[in-house]
């Protein structure tokens, strides 16, 4: 039976790694898997979707007033079945997409897997977050660390000081030099202004 399912995590997590692997999967098998990813993060391309360990692949990039349902209609249109979708950063999902894309669960039965982060830097859920949390089948956490040794649950945004930044816009797309996933007690303890944070070291793999 197709579900809709969301991988979520804190910065960091592989989400990306694993989104690749699954569609990887599918392909090793004969099975056809769309990967859709939000225009608005072009760090590896429009379109391509790459990951911190130097994986990376084709997608098809959509806007925030994209209908991802009519769009696998046409797909499936022009080249057949389609056995699998995947999204990349889901946190950027409108509302309205999340119900598109319960609607290619439920009326074309097709699985639907989207990755994406849970909150923001101000620990406040995103909107494609926050109806995926709301209407998917299987909520599924990827988990990674904080560096106390504790699990991370939240995302931090950082100056070029290594300084929590408690303002701005929700969305700024960034990487291990602007966000650090962090516990909720560094969380706490950082956004009281409380010491500064190592930005991650760059991968050893160019995305």
């Amino acid at each position: 039976m197709a579900k809709l399912y969301f991988y979520y995590s804190a910065m960091n997590a592989g989400k990306t790694t694993t989104l690749l692997q699954s569609a990887h999967n599918y392909r090793e098998r004969g099975m056809r898997a769309a990967i859709l990813t939000p225009r608005l993060d072009d760090r590896a391309g429009s379109g391509r979707v790459a990951s911190r360990i130097g994986l990376q692949a084709e997608g098809v990039a959509f806007d925030r007033d994209d209908d991802l349902k009519a769009w696998v209609d046409l797909d499936i249109a022009a080249h057949g079945k389609l056995d699998c979708v995947l999204v990349d950063e889901a946190q950027f999902l409108t509302k309205a997409q999340v119900w598109q894309l319960s609607e290619i669960v439920d009326a074309l039965k097709i699985p639907v897997l989207c990755y994406g982060l849970r909150t923001d830097f101000r620990g406040e859920l995103f909107e494609g977050s926050q109806y995926l949390l709301a209407w998917a089948d299987e909520l599924v956490e990827i988990k990674t660390i904080c560096h106390s040794g504790k699990k991370a649950t939240m995302n931090v945004r950082i100056d070029a000081q290594g300084r929590a930044l408690q303002a701005g816009p929700q969305v700024e797309i960034g990487g291990n030099e602007r966000y650090v996933s962090v516990s909720r007690a560094e969380f706490k303890k950082v956004m009281r202004g409380e010491g500064r944070i190592e930005p991650l070291q760059p991968p050893l793999l160019k995305e």
